[in-house]
């Protein structure tokens, strides 16, 4: 048995493939069978007394199952460390019951994952009302890595100094004053009211300071592309020249670009946590970073 290997789901292949040779690891593809009826039968390889999954969790319920069911499978074959290695965690969002008979599916997804691995790595977990990511995952290591070190190094070559970082809400001020600081810019955050799951209002707090200047819109996740879009038209409002966007998980149908492009918006460059036609920022350095001490054995 190998000191340390990683095993991948099938959607995740390509960036488990470069991760493993970064780490200088042997990379297995876990093969997953759909029966007839929706059953999944999976099937892991040789398992490594280490054994590193990687696994995106977007789209995420058949990835759940797959994942409790390798890692039965690679105990059972004698690892005996277990590191799941998720850029986009799941379930995160819903972390309260905002209204009665909910379901708080972080206090489900947390404790299920905590019982199958030893460590949970993933990156700019959506958390709102919880503190730390240990929190979600009892018992067990957990790390919530920034996806910022990889979004200033991709963009600092062709950044215009005049540059405006801003950020869509006051959650997004650790993230966008990181970036900012890194790229030597400005940064600002916009306030924003939720009406709905796609009804977002946005406002400019002090608009004067974006007037003739570019703006680059950072957000951590876009699924429907509310926000994104009301920011850029705030942002417009605010006289700024030019609004380029930088998203870590993008959520977003491919489709959906188009409105965000008519929304004001001129680019769109995401990490590549969850595959996408805007993937443009490798998180290779990040993982690599986090996973070294997995490797040292």
């Amino acid at each position: 048995m190998t000191g340390a290997g990683l095993q991948c789901l099938p959607s995740a292949a390509d960036p488990a493939k470069r991760l493993a040779a970064r780490l200088g690891l042997p990379v297995h593809q876990i093969a997953v069978h759909r029966f007839p009826d929706e059953e999944l039968r999976v099937t892991v390889g040789v398992a490594s007394e280490t054994t590193i999954v990687f696994a995106s969790l977007h789209q995420p319920n058949d990835k759940l199952l797959a994942l409790l069911f390798a890692s039965e499978a690679l105990r059972r074959g004698g690892a005996k460390r277990l590191v799941l290695v998720a850029p986009y965690l799941c379930y995160m969002r819903q972390d309260a019951a905002f209204h009665e008979g909910e379901a708080i599916s972080q206090k489900v997804i947390g404790p299920l994952l905590a019982d199958s691995f030893h460590r949970v790595v993933t990156i700019a977990a959506h958390l709102h009302r919880t503190a730390n990511i240990r929190d979600v995952f009892p018992g067990i290591e957990a790390d919530d890595l920034s996806a910022m070190p990889a979004v200033a190094d991709a963009l600092r070559a062709g950044i215009d100094g005049q540059t405006v970082v801003v950020g869509p809400d006051e959650e997004s001020r650790p993230w966008v004053s990181d970036l900012a600081a890194r790229l030597g810019l400005d940064h600002a955050v916009a306030r924003k009211s939720r009406r709905g799951d796609r009804a977002v209002e946005i406002a400019i707090a002090d608009p004067a300071r974006l007037t003739n200047r570019p703006v680059l819109l950072v957000d951590d996740i876009v699924s429907s592309g509310a926000t994104l879009s009301a920011c850029a038209k705030a942002l417009q409002s605010a006289g700024a020249t030019a609004i380029d966007a930088v998203v870590t998980h993008a959520l977003f149908p491919p489709e959906l670009a188009g409105t965000l492009f008519a929304a004001g918006i001129r680019s769109i460059k995401s990490t590549d946590s969850v595959p996408h036609p805007t993937n443009a920022i490798a998180l290779d350095g990040v993982l690599v970073e986090a996973l070294r001490k997995e490797c040292a054995s």
